[in-house]
């Protein structure tokens, strides 16, 4: 059908289309008979496409790169073809496909192919054999890499200050494919690793002694004023300090100079409590970093500090202007003790690398060093280190012994070096042998494990059942224990951070002028809401459909006045009961209202087409690039509804709206920052809604009503996906729908509890396995 747009002629699908094909994308998939759908399409579709279709889609250069001749049964049309049928579905829909100068199908045969081509979509064949799927070998992204460190070094490095920001696919960051390396991020690690040894591993013991300046304006001359922090001695004289010490051996060290007069150098005497007094020759004329020192082992209590000019002279007839006075210069005097009981000193990233030293437990230096590079590398690698990659680090070790750096100093030479390796940096796995699919080995199913629930590397225990062989058929007491571990706080802040695009709480900018309510305190308290809400259903074990229907939340006294309910007191978070049927799961939290909206007015586009692809998993086609936004069209007045519904009358954009606007729609009474109204610029709000299916409902508590009752299946078909996407690192593919069914049955049986998802999915042959 040819419209007139904007000055031109463009192609749109007829309204009875649009509808039918929104009335079959909201049908949930049950799958037709397979051998129906096969017979079918040998006797219809390919008669359809060879009307149709083929004199553009085939041959050696067909249209748009899609030879449809290649797809000659429903197997492979659902298997290797899914994506292209999935855009022949598209196609078919806008109505782009046949052209506009080829013949037209009549309503009937339009009607069988998209019918046909959505049930062979969602059709499945789950009784050949197991494709596990494949995820790219990826390395670490930046929170992974942090957290590593945190839990391998036992420091806190911030490499989402000094790493490049990591790229995102299928809505994460975690995804193999799209977590690219070049020759400037592996210099980025380098220096992290470089930083991280250095902070890590004490190379001189000297430098754990406590050390500080005294105040030099304090000290008491015999004769005149301290002052400024130099002190000048013009003529000889003393300059004392008291100090309360400690029991243990000190070094005070000076920092001193002078100017010249006379045959011999200037001298200072320093004294270190009642009996340690010795004298220097002080011949520098400039400030210098090497000190006069000396030490003495001292009691508890007060003690002396006393520094002296000895020999004054003046010869006001030296030819020389530099030689006529002789004056002494103390720039800094600094106290360094008590050196006793340094092993405690240590901080724990050295004690938790370096276990044992040479000459402890009957080990010389070689043999403490293998110990400790052994196993630290195989707690980097996940994995115990093999004897060639431990000749390789031992060679290191020795090339730094070269150098004439000590035990600990080369040790953090191979520690850099294991930070630097790609069996640290990269997730690897086995399964390298074409078409054979490889199960997991133990080590392996314990870091893909770990870095699903935690984000960071295995823990000691799961190690352990890795060596000892005994992590599978521990594997659901170990999902629980890591459930209920602190470090599962990863799964909100990173898979629902990214999943709920909380992310984009840290840059949304709300037009202050129309929003004087928010600020960056209430946007944190948004994010916040939503973390601990999510972290509720974790921690609680509550049904994943509690997500959309709770009727409760976290919320401290900021964020309750934004929402107008009383009682709540203070900045602390708390469980708070919602007697609004509006209100109450992530739907109508003000984090996901705000980040679906414009910075000057709310967006049911937005809303709409968020729910769409993050709750319900169909996301409607990106608009054709013709289509006018609404700013830009002045003439449109009314309410944004009104206004909205003269858009919509473009033939052209209608097809984009049809399935997003109503469930938009539901959603304004919140306002751009999930605060209810009930008028938006002087228009009663309208928040009823009507599907192209027919179905009817009224603002949020009627949309999540809907969801709840006929979507339901959707909604948890979706989670799963996006669960397992973050789990496996990789996009879902037609192969998966399998094992997801599975886990979608299993948590049926389990009343949808949370913890049902993670352990199916776990127990799931895409996570234990892998494609060769």
């Amino acid at each position: 059908m040819l419209r007139y747009l904007r000055g031109r002629f463009v192609r749109v699908a007829p309204i009875w289309l649009l509808a039918l094909a929104c009335a079959l994308a909201a049908l949930p998939a049950k799958g037709a008979d397979r051998a129906e759908l096969a017979s079918d399409y040998e006797g219809k579709i390919v008669p359809f496409l060879q009307t149709y279709c083929l004199d553009c889609h085939s041959s050696e250069s067909p249209e748009a790169g899609l030879d449809l001749t290649k797809y000659r049964s429903l197997e492979e049309v659902t298997t290797v073809g899914r994506k292209k049928w999935s855009s022949v579905l598209d196609m078919l829909v806008n109505g782009s496909m046949p052209p506009e100068d080829a013949d037209q199908p009549n309503a009937e045969e339009l009607q069988l192919a998209l019918s046909w081509t959505q049930s062979a979509l969602a059709s499945i064949d789950c009784s050949g054999s197991v494709q596990p799927g494949r995820e790219t070998v990826r390395r670490l992204n930046r929170i992974e890499y942090e957290n590593t460190i945190r839990d391998l070094v036992g420091i806190e490095y911030q490499a989402t200050d000094t790493l490049p920001a990591d790229d995102v696919g299928y809505g994460f960051d975690n995804i193999g494919d799209v977590l690219s390396t070049s020759p400037l991020l592996f210099e980025k690690f380098y220096e992290a690793a470089e930083e991280i040894a250095s902070q890590a591993i004490v190379v001189d013991e000297r430098s754990l002694i406590p050390r500080r300046d005294l105040p030099l304006g304090e000290f008491n001359l015999r004769s005149g004023k301290a002052s400024g922090n130099r002190l000048t001695f013009a003529s000889n004289n003393v300059g004392r300090f008291e100090v309360e010490l400690e029991p243990g051996r000190y070094t005070l060290a000076v920092y001193a100079y002078a100017s010249q007069s006379g045959d011999e150098p200037a001298k200072m005497s320093v004294q270190l409590g009642k009996k340690e007094k010795e004298t220097f020759s002080v011949r520098n004329t400039s400030a210098s970093e090497k000190p006069f020192e000396i030490s003495t082992r001292l009691p508890r209590g007060k003690q002396i500090i006393e520094v002296a000019f000895l020999n004054d002279h003046y010869d006001p007839g030296n030819p020389d202007p530099n030689r006529r006075d002789r004056n002494l210069f103390i720039n800094k005097i600094e106290l360094i003790g008590p050196d006793h009981n340094i092993a405690a000193l240590y901080p724990e990233s050295h004690k938790q690398i370096i276990f044992v030293r040479p000459g402890e437990k009957g080990l010389d230096e070689l043999q403490a060093a293998q110990q400790v590079i052994a196993r630290f590398a195989s707690k980097a690698f996940r994995r115990p280190v093999t004897n060639g990659e431990m000749e390789r680090l031992m060679i290191l070790y020795g090339l730094a012994k070269q150098d004439g750096l000590n035990f600990e100093g080369s040790i953090r030479e191979v520690v850099v070096g294991i930070l630097c390796s790609p069996h640290f940096l990269f997730k690897v796995e086995g399964g390298q042998v074409e078409n054979e699919v490889y199960t997991l080995n133990d080590y392996e199913l314990a870091t893909r494990l770990s870095y699903f629930l935690w984000s960071t590397m295995p823990d000691d225990e799961l190690l352990m059942h890795a060596w000892k062989g005994t992590l599978r058929q521990n594997l659901d007491a170990q999902v629980k224990r890591m459930l209920a571990d602190p470090k599962a706080i990863a799964l909100t802040k990173n898979f629902a951070g990214q999943w709920l695009e909380m992310r984009k709480l840290e840059t949304v900018q709300p037009d202050r002028r129309k929003f004087r309510d928010f600020s960056s305190e209430l946007a944190e308290d948004m994010r916040t809401e939503t973390e601990r809400f999510f972290q509720s259903i974790v921690e609680e074990d509550r049904s994943v459909l509690d997500l959309l229907a709770a009727d409760y939340s976290f919320l401290n006294e900021r964020l309750a006045k934004h929402y107008g309910i009383d009682g709540v007191y203070g900045d602390e978070f708390r469980k708070v009961p919602l007697a609004d049927p509006n209100r109450g799961g992530i739907l109508t939290q003000a984090s996901v209202l705000t980040v679906t909206s414009n910075p000057t007015r709310t967006s049911p586009v937005k809303r709409g087409k968020w729910i769409l692809d993050n709750v319900l998993g169909t996301p409607p086609p990106s608009p054709p690039a013709n289509v006018p936004t609404l700013e830009s069209q002045k003439k449109l007045t009314g309410s944004l509804r009104q206004r909205m519904k003269e858009h919509r009358e473009n033939a052209a954009c209608a097809s984009c709206h049809a399935r997003m606007d109503p469930i938009g729609f539901a959603l304004e009474n919140f306002d751009a920052i999930g605060k209810w109204r009930s008028k938006d610029e002087g228009f009663d709000i309208d928040a009823s809604g009507e599907l192209p299916s027919g179905t009817k409902f009224d603002g949020a508590g009627g949309l999540k009503k809907l969801l709840l009752d006929e979507r339901k299946d959707e909604f948890v078909h979706n989670l799963i996906v996006k669960t397992m996407t973050y789990a496996l690192g990789r996009g879902v593919e037609y192969y998966d729908e399998c094992a997801i069914r599975q886990i979608q049955a299993d948590m049926a049986q389990q009343g949808f509890h949370y913890s049902a998802m993670i352990h199916a999915i776990v127990h799931s042959e895409p996570f234990q396995k892998r494609g060769g």
